[in-house]
This record gives structure tokens, sequence and C-alpha cells, in this order.
């Protein structure tokens, strides 16, 4: 490269030599003429198959300044092709399970009662209502009953399936039921109140019902407390009856559609708390939601509820 003094307008010669010569091109004078560009030294074979070069500058004096010209960058080359892929990861930690358990929600702090989602053992996703406040709390609800505004004489696949409102009454679902019971052991709580306001209970040791191919047969737990009494042993080992299932034991007739329910009846019932809303006393017998024990075959409970807690 060439470069003229801004002081007396000589020209200087910025060039390159190899590591691998010995000395420096001779290049010691200021340059005149345009000869010196055509040099032999500078198209050298040995020059140029040397990269990259030391450079140095021969001929400026220290009042003179040198100026580097740079050329435009040339084309871009073609994009290299994609790099290998990296090694797999290591396996992070397993994720925390899901709550199998309105007591488990309670001892992880949920203290409000109120709908949750709880996974079953297979990890099943259920929304139930959990009970916080009662006995301890801790109580997944799966009937309740307490305005009428749900009609409960429904078929087979109702039943099977759950139906009813969030806000007001309903079923879970024979199906959700047998899944939440079939392993472990539960107690169960039933919760009753009459129309005069007056609440009483019955509490069984266990509770569990048995998948559809055998009928959702009830299998329950020793009677253990509560001033409603016992009406509900009468119907353990029992089979689920619908007005379109018939399972009893009562020969010809179906017990649900005799006392308009859904239940595990026997012969018929002791306890009806799927019949109808009937507001108290009533005179048809046993069709209501009826407690033997307690209010006998023709009050109609105004409030009834059945849960199961994890022992």
């Amino acid at each position: 490269m060439i470069k003229k003094s801004e002081n007396d307008g000589k020209l200087f010669l910025v060039t390159a030599f190899s590591p691998l010569l010995s000395t420096p091109p001779l290049l010691s004078s200021p340059l005149h003429s345009s000869p010196l560009l055509s040099s032999p030294l500078l198209s050298s074979p040995l020059l140029s198959s040397v990269s990259p070069p030391d450079v140095r500058i021969v001929g400026l004096s220290g009042s003179d300044r040198l100026a580097v010209l740079q050329g435009c960058p040339g084309t871009p080359g073609a994009p290299g092709g994609p790099g290998a892929p990296g090694r797999i990861g290591e396996q992070g930690p397993p994720g925390s399970k899901g709550p199998r358990s309105c007591k488990e929600l309670l001892e992880k702090g949920q203290v409000l009662s109120g709908w949750f989602t709880l996974y079953t053992e297979d990890c099943r996703k259920l929304t139930v209502f959990c009970d916080m406040d009662t006995d301890g709390g801790g109580w997944l609800v799966f009937q309740k009953r307490l305005d009428g505004s749900v009609d409960f004489y429904r078929d087979w696949k109702a039943y099977r399936e759950g139906f009813g409102n969030q806000l007001s009454e309903f079923w879970l679902g024979n199906d959700n039921i047998h899944l939440l019971t079939k392993t472990g052991s539960h107690e169960l709580r039933i919760d009753l109140k009459d129309f005069e306001d007056e609440s009483t209970f019955a509490k069984y040791s266990s509770f569990q019902i048995l998948d559809e191919s055998q009928n959702y047969r009830l299998l329950l737990g020793a009677f253990v407390e509560g001033d409603a009494g016992d009406s509900f042993s009468f119907h353990s080992n029992m089979s689920f009856t619908t007005k379109d299932r018939d399972h009893d034991k009562s020969g010809s007739s179906n017990c649900a559609v005799s006392y308009t329910g859904a239940w595990w009846y026997s012969e018929c019932h002791w306890s009806n708390l799927n019949g109808r809303y009937l507001k108290g006393v009533h005179e048809a017998i046993a069709k209501g939601i009826n407690w033997k024990t307690g209010k006998g075959y023709k009050y109609s409970y105004r409030y009834s509820d059945m849960k199961i807690r994890p022992t």
C-alpha cells in the first residue's frame, strides 16, 4: 500500500514480509516513481504463500502520518450446516402428586369448605366438595339434599355418572364413589337436619362400593356413633337399584319404583336418602328422605349429606 506524506508529498510503501525471510525487503527509501509497485519482490511466491504476514513500515519518519486503507468486504460465504445435536440433559426431579383427599388438603392448610380438584389412584381428576368444618373437617361429600331443586328419581346411567348442581344438590356418581373408595379405608358420616333445624348424625367405621360389574354393591363397616341411630347397616352388602335396574331382594317389585328413589335397597329400606323431597311430615309411607331410627317413615328431612374421610 502506498501512502503520501502530509508534510512533503513523499510516497512511502507499507509492505509485509514473512518471518521466514531472514531480512525484510530492501525498500528503505521513499518512493518517487511507480516502478517499485511492480517489483518482483512484491509478487514473490514465497511472500504470497505465508499467512498471516507481519506488517513493517519502511521510510516513515516521525513527522509523517500513516493512513491504513481498508477495502470493501467480500461477498458473504454460504451459511454452514447445522451443528451436531447437543447431549440429552439429565432427568429432572419427579413432580409432586396432586391431592388425593379432602383430608390431605386440610393437612396442607386448606381450611375453608368448597369445591376442589382431587386425583384418584389412577390419576383421574375429580372436582369434589370438601367439608372442612364438620367433626374435624377433611370430609369429601358425595351426596347432598337441601332444597328439592334437583330431581333424584333418575335412572342407572345418571347415578353412574353423577348429576346435580354445585350450588345446591348433587350425587357425585357411583363410578366416582367407587374410584375414591376402592383403595384405603374410609369412614362414613351421614348428617341430617329437619325443618325445625335440629341436626343429627350417624357414623360408620368404613364405607366402600364395588364397581359397576358388581352393581356398586355396598360394603359397610360397623355403626360407631350418632344420635340419628343406625338406619344404614340394614343395607350393607346390597347392590344399587334404580327405577330401570332392579337388584333388590323384594321379589317381583322394584323398591326404587315403589319408594321413588335410588338406593342399596334390600326388602325394601330403613333409609331412603335419595327419595322424594317431601318437606317434613307426609302421608306417603317411606317415599321421602327417610331415616327409620330418626323421624321414621313419614317424615322427610330438609337436609342430608353423605361424606367420607380416609382413616
